[in-house]
């Protein structure tokens, strides 16, 4: 039970992500997530069977210290954007921000609720803080597919931010290889750091 409720708190932060991108982009005058149906908590929608099932699972089941998965992502167009300069900065930061406030709530609640609610309370809101921090963080990592790359490219003057354009169709063009060779990097290289920056901010958010 304590696995597969981990599993769907991530599947269900993973789609929180996705739909913030599609709120955003209809803020700024792009419908293309909304017409699409997008714009839902309806896991229906969103799932990728590997990115929202297969591989959440294994990581959980594996013991793995990297909490990882994707939706399908949200659909919409750039050129739609009412704010032309920063409008994908504002999209693209849009899902990692939703993840972050979420565990900002859920971690306050656990630094004020320790003797007001149960253990099983505060163990459920640390599951949510720590996911949702983890995968916050981690989508602002500045390399494609990542949001943390479209959101510098769109802070960058127009011929530096082109060089970025074509460095991530490159990435794109590899298709799902260029996402597992980032993970294997990531895992044998960065994820250790990382996870205790994540970790420290935690701790320092619940009280801890």
């Amino acid at each position: 039970m304590e696995i597969a409720l981990t599993v769907i708190i991530l599947v269900v932060s993973i789609i929180a992500h996705e739909v913030a991108h599609g709120y955003a982009a209809n803020a700024l005058g792009d419908p293309t997530a909304r017409l699409a149906g997008r714009l839902t908590m309806n896991p229906l929608p969103h799932i990728d069977p590997l990115g929202s099932v297969i591989l959440p699972a294994l990581l959980v089941f594996s013991g793995s210290p990297m909490l990882f998965g994707w939706a399908k992502p949200v659909p919409y167009n750039p050129y739609n954007l009412k704010n032309q300069r920063f409008g994908e900065s504002i999209v693209a930061v849009a899902g990692s921000a939703t993840n972050l406030v979420i565990a900002v709530i859920f971690g306050l609640f656990i630094r004020f609720g320790v003797g007001t609610f149960s253990p099983e309370m505060l163990s459920l809101a640390a599951t949510i803080a720590f996911t949702n921090l983890f995968l916050g963080l981690f989508n602002l990592i500045p390399f494609p597919p990542l949001d943390g790359f479209t959101f510098i490219r769109g802070l960058l003057p127009y011929r530096l931010a082109g060089d970025f354009q074509r460095f991530e169709e490159h990435m794109r063009s590899m298709g799902i290889m260029s996402l597992v060779l980032f993970i294997i990097v990531f895992t044998y290289v960065f994820a250790g750091p990382f996870a205790t920056l994540v970790g420290w901010i935690f701790r320092a958010l619940i009280g801890g």
